[in-house]
């Protein structure tokens, strides 16, 4: 089986669960949850958010 990675959030998507995404150019997302689907629509950079592993902490 296949192991994606959380197209938003970074965090691997067991077989069976997530939303693959399909956009018009043919590209396939990958979203592990709703949130994570609609934090992306409206535009959020995964590295602001704390609960993502593309965080980036200020040095």
């Amino acid at each position: 089986m296949i192991k994606h990675k959380c197209h938003f959030c970074g965090r691997d998507i067991e077989p069976g669960t997530g939303k693959m995404y399909v956009k018009n150019d043919g590209t396939i997302l990958y979203f592990c949850s709703s949130k994570c689907e609609k934090n992306w629509k409206l535009g959020r950079d995964p590295r602001k958010l704390k609960w993502t592993n593309f965080y980036k902490k200020k040095s």
